[in-house]
């Protein structure tokens, strides 16, 4: 009996912990790159990449910063699909005279530093 006790116990544990998984855990990786970034670790993929030697958050360095992105792009709904193509393949005009050139991140990369970019307000 004790032993009955033990492995419903066990049992109703694992059910327990199961459903605690976070959705993000379980995601298909087209549903995980949905998520935001927490601002460190949108912070961080953008320093890994090397986006900081010619952008900040908050204010122009080479390029625009980063707030200045979002704010630009807000409420476009082509603009995580821009921004990704512009990231890739590097683009000229839209900031002045200074081009970015194309950046070699992976596309899972560039993918979640865009809509971090696009969350910050």
């Amino acid at each position: 009996m004790l032993v009955a006790g033990i492995v419903f116990t066990g049992s109703a544990w694992a059910e327990d912990a199961a459903s605690a998984v976070p959705a993000t855990l379980e995601a298909t990786p087209a549903e995980a790159s949905a998520v935001a970034l927490s601002d460190e670790d949108g912070k961080a993929l953008l320093k890994k990449n090397n986006c900081l030697a010619c952008h900040t958050v908050d204010k122009k360095l080479v390029g625009p910063g980063f707030r200045d992105v979002a704010a630009k792009y807000r409420g476009q709904p082509e603009a995580e699909a821009a921004l990704i193509a512009k990231v890739t393949k590097g683009g000229k005009g839209a900031w002045g005279s200074m081009a970015m050139p194309p950046q070699s991140a992976k596309p899972e990369d560039i993918d979640a530093m865009v809509k971090y970019v696009l969350s910050l307000q």
